[in-house]
């Protein structure tokens, strides 16, 4: 782990989820107990386990925050001024994201992009074209592997790092947010994304539109009990698809509008996440899940 003399200037102390510090001292309480009474380490090591089946559950909760601080909804000061923030995962795609894109502009409303590194490599154009239009280009790995949550820290350093430093180099400023495959983690990400200088961000409701194909079913999911601060989840691309080459997610574009015309109708405006506490009024709040996911 990162120290104070190689920790980046004004960044704080890095700090374990509870859960994790509660873990660990387990972990040394049991070799004291195993030390102690051996005779007993059927019940030493049925507790082991029954602490890692917990950190599993935990980290496969996406909208959970026992593993690590879980951003699902907007800044208090976002929510008083009637802003949503809509989200797209997956992309970018060449046929999809310009149209997404467009949607956008004719609505007035902003959006974060959580793109795919090999993706964005691909389409560094594209990238561009995004954040110059007044979004935010945020990091959804390199890869998107799926099973992502089984990673070691190594292993996920290699599937983040490297997003930064291209969307950097695409859009003049690195990504501040980060968003997991299928918001399934682990709880190693949690010290990974801190000395990389992300935070990480899940939703408050999502359109299932990866698996469905009914925009009329996507925008109700969405729709239905939106209110100020909430982050909606969409895609503008596949993370997977036949022989794994991925695509673009076309159903988006007939679920999207309906929804931008919901907000507009509701007199609420999407914006783009923010990704530093300068660029926010308060501080976001850090949820566990609840009913809108």
């Amino acid at each position: 782990m990162t120290g104070p003399a190689d920790r980046p200037p004004g960044r704080p102390a890095y700090r374990p989820p509870a859960l994790q510090i509660a873990s660990l001292a387990l972990h040394a309480g049991a070799v004291v107990a195993l030390a102690a009474a051996p005779r007993h380490w059927r019940t030493i090591a049925g507790t082991l386990v029954a602490n890692h089946v917990a950190l599993a559950a935990a980290s496969l909760w996406p909208r959970g925050s026992l593993v690590g601080p879980n951003q699902l909804r907007l800044p208090d000061a976002a929510a008083r001024r009637g802003e949503v923030s809509l989200t797209f995962d997956d992309g970018p795609d060449p046929e999809v994201t310009p149209r997404v894109l467009d949607l956008l502009d004719a609505a007035g409303m902003q959006a974060s992009f959580f793109v795919i590194g090999r993706r964005a490599r691909a389409h560094p154009r594209l990238v561009a074209e995004i954040a110059s239009r007044g979004h935010r280009v945020e990091n959804h790995t390199e890869t998107h592997p799926p099973l992502f949550a089984c990673y070691t820290a190594g292993l996920l350093r290699r599937e983040i790092l490297p997003v930064q430093d291209l969307i950097a180099a695409a859009t003049g400023s690195p990504p501040r947010l980060f968003r997991a495959p299928a918001g399934l983690r682990n709880p190693l990400l949690d010290w990974v994304l801190h000395t990389a200088g992300l935070r990480y961000v899940s939703w408050t409701r999502r359109g299932f539109d990866a698996v469905e194909s009914n925009p009329v079913a996507i925008a109700r999911r969405l729709l239905h009990g939106l209110a100020p601060g909430d982050i909606l989840l969409l895609h503008d691309g596949r993370a997977h698809g036949p022989r794994g080459a991925g695509g673009g997610n076309p159903v988006v574009l007939a679920a999207l509008p309906p929804v931008l015309a919901a907000l507009a109708g509701r007199g609420l405006r999407s914006v783009a996440i923010p990704g530093l506490s300068s660029e926010a009024s308060g501080p976001a709040p850090l949820l566990q899940a609840d009913s809108a996911g």
